[in-house]
């Protein structure tokens, strides 16, 4: 088997090598203290898309920091009782996508509802308001302020709220909510069940987001970390600051949060991965101690996993 990164054996063996910040976890409690104290604003507008099957609705919310946040919101016409819910989540810099991508999902009995992260390709407002570089990256955007305004934080939270304002509605069954993505969609699907830990299924797909320094020693800070390097080479040029660096990246590092799921995992890694290379992936999994399964794909890297799609469709259908 070829490989790009360590043997199978140590990758489910490892751990990580990125720094945790010593409050991580007093981080994220005051986090979700302030999420809890928001007025979200809730609104839900008829779409201008319509389908025979689904009711379709821009869903609007307040999110951290005051940003107003959009994510598409499709329910079945026709359902009886409390309906199971999956949450979306999509690639850096991209959006929500179509609503007609969601359907199947939705004649299957589901409500979905697909996240547009803040300041990304989508609808949601980035209110920023942080010192530094915003011209290039996300997961460095806040690091000089402080770790309270790393925008990737807001993001993590805006996914979590999201969670929690669908098992909120009436007619969704809060006990049978997924979540699911790709890449930082990936991400945000493992963010999302460690902050709501009622989520009941997720299918993380090649999750970025994990394991920074890792990256780095790995010299693939580019295509979606390239914005690491990017941030050294204006702001860190002799890397005096580098640990410390890290170190306030541990704060939105997957790899310490994945701990805290409860719901039941089922993962997608591609083991020619250099995008988000596998030990970052491994470092996130290897920490979850609820049940868990990774499909493995020897010959693909951060690109479509063929057969994914269905087996991760099946897992969620365990819901109905």
């Amino acid at each position: 088997m070829p490989f790009i990164d360590m043997p199978l054996n140590e990758l489910y063996a490892y751990t990580g090598r990125n720094p945790k910040p010593a409050d991580h976890d007093d981080y994220w409690r005051r986090s979700l203290e302030e999420l809890a104290g928001i007025e979200a604003k809730l609104e839900l507008i008829p779409a201008a898309f319509s389908a025979p099957s689904a009711d379709c609705f821009d869903l609007w919310f307040t999110g951290v920091r005051g940003s107003r946040i959009h994510a598409k919101f499709l329910r079945p016409k026709q359902a009886a009782g409390r309906i199971p819910a999956v949450v979306q989540f999509h690639g850096y810099t991209e959006s929500s996508g179509s609503w007609a991508d969601k359907l199947a999902y939705v004649s299957s009995g589901f409500a979905v509802a697909a996240l547009d992260c803040r300041g990304q390709g989508g609808l949601s407002e980035d209110r920023g308001g942080i010192k530094g570089n915003t011209f290039h990256g996300h997961f460095i955007r806040g690091i000089d302020s402080g770790p309270d305004d790393l925008l990737m934080r807001h993001i993590f939270l805006d996914a979590a709220q999201l969670a929690g304002i669908v098992m909120s509605m009436p007619d969704i069954d809060p006990g049978r909510v997924a979540a699911m993505g790709g890449s930082q969609g990936g991400a945000l699907t493992v963010a999302c069940a460690a902050l709501e830990p009622r989520i009941a299924k997720l299918a993380p797909q090649y999750p970025f987001l994990s394991d920074y320094k890792r990256v780095w020693e790995m010299g693939l800070a580019e295509d979606a970390y390239e914005e690491l390097r990017t941030y050294f080479r204006q702001s860190d040029p002799l890397h005096e600051r580098e640990e410390e660096t890290f170190r306030k990246l541990g704060y939105i590092d997957l790899q310490f949060l994945s701990s805290r799921i409860r719901g039941e995992v089922l993962m997608a890694t591609g083991l020619m991965d250099s995008v988000c290379p596998p030990s970052t992936q491994f470092a996130l999994y290897n920490r979850i101690s609820a049940k868990k399964k990774v499909l493995l794909y020897p010959d693909f890297g951060h690109e479509a996993l063929p057969g994914y799609d269905d087996r991760a469709y099946a897992f969620m259908m365990e819901l109905r």
